[in-house]
């Protein structure tokens, strides 16, 4: 099958969502995605469904432009279909585009649409102006942040606006979500971050109750005609609890729900998105509402999930951007379980005993 094939995917980063896009392309194709990272991280280590490139230095956008030429120039007369799974190299090839689009296909939105949504602070705006639930949230600079008064109580969520310089810096304790129960937990976290390179924005939230099983990701992809092609809803039933990995998934069941799947459609056609996008929600039980964490720019972590229920990830942009298909929306609607732990460890710690049982069928 592989000799029929006419494109390569080329994907940026190395974790599970890389592993997750390359085992769609071989599932769908047969063909090996050229993969290219500055690191190599354990779910892509020993795989051998993909090809691996090293590049040092590859957040640098120089570094990043001249090592995707060069790729491009060994592949003459096939078609490049290039993809980020991580959120610096979206906004890199986003940034870079008129220096990349005579050599590879672009499924991504456009530049002042990225940095709309890409921080946080600008994000919320967006929220407010499409109707969206939101946890009630306040921003604390470098400058303000030993003086911060909460107009909300204890618990609080701490993250950085800037996802992508926080994730650059170092600092003991780092964890990608903090949680402070009093303002004495606050203080020493604000000392933590900003004893590091990180002076950008903190975003301070009213925790949402609820344990991980409150948890919704969507996965979605919109076609260069601007129009939603795929949606994929799935329920989360447990979290990763590492300091790194809090608020990553590591059991997903898919599910569906038309009220929610509607409002992003229509956010989506209406901001003219092209491209993956991947979405967090937690069920708040107080007013019956989901409120609305964030948007990735790219497929989620976790998207596998929406492959592995009969709805290739990979299929739809090559269709779109490689084959030039018309597509109508798809709804995923399929029942599926994914795992990124064991199944004993899942039905040891998800307490909703009616969502294991029909994890466990």
């Amino acid at each position: 099958m592989s000799k029929e094939i006419d494109f390569l995917p080329v994907l940026l980063g190395s974790d599970a969502n890389t592993y997750g896009l390359s085992r769609s392309f071989h599932q769908e194709y047969g063909i090996k995605p050229l993969v290219v990272g500055r690191t190599r991280f354990t779910p892509t280590y020993h795989s051998k469904i993909f090809d691996f490139e090293y590049v040092d230095r590859l957040d640098d956008p120089e570094v990043m432009v001249a090592s995707l030429l060069k790729i491009a120039k060994r592949y003459p007369g096939k078609k490049l279909l290039l993809l980020s799974c991580g959120d610096d190299y979206v906004k890199l090839i986003v940034r870079n585009r008129d220096r990349l689009k005579d050599y590879y296909e672009l499924p991504f939105l456009e530049e002042p649409l990225m940095d709309r949504l890409c921080l946080k602070e600008n994000f919320y705006d967006v929220c407010r102006e499409y109707g969206f639930s939101f946890p009630q949230t306040v921003q604390v600079t470098y400058e303000e942040h030993k003086d911060l008064t909460l107009p909300f109580d204890y618990p609080i969520i701490i993250k950085p606006s800037n996802s992508v310089e926080y994730w650059k810096c170092s600092f003991p304790g780092k964890k990608k979500v903090f949680i402070a129960h009093d303002q004495t937990d606050r203080d020493a976290m604000f000392k933590a971050i900003y004893s590091s390179s990180y002076k950008d924005t903190l975003i301070i939230q009213e925790y949402i109750p609820g344990d991980d099983s409150y948890m919704r990701v969507l996965n979605c992809y919109s076609g260069k005609d601007g129009k939603v092609k795929l949606m994929a809803l799935g329920h989360a039933l447990l979290e990763e609890h590492t300091p790194q990995g809090i608020g990553s998934y590591a059991a997903i069941m898919s599910t569906y729900d038309p009220v929610i799947l509607e409002q992003f459609k229509n956010f989506l056609e209406a901001v003219g998105y092209v491209g993956f996008s991947n979405f967090d929600m937690k069920f708040d039980y107080r007013d019956n509402t989901y409120k609305l964490f964030e948007i990735n720019l790219r497929s989620g972590r976790s998207s596998f999930y929406v492959t592995a229920a009969g709805y290739n990830l990979a299929k739809y942009v090559t269709d779109d951007f490689i084959y030039n298909k018309e597509m109508d929306i798809t709804y995923a609607t399929n029942k599926h379980l994914w795992l990124m732990i064991p199944k004993k460890v899942l039905f040891k710690y998800l307490p909703n005993k009616e969502l294991k049982k029909e994890a466990k069928e």
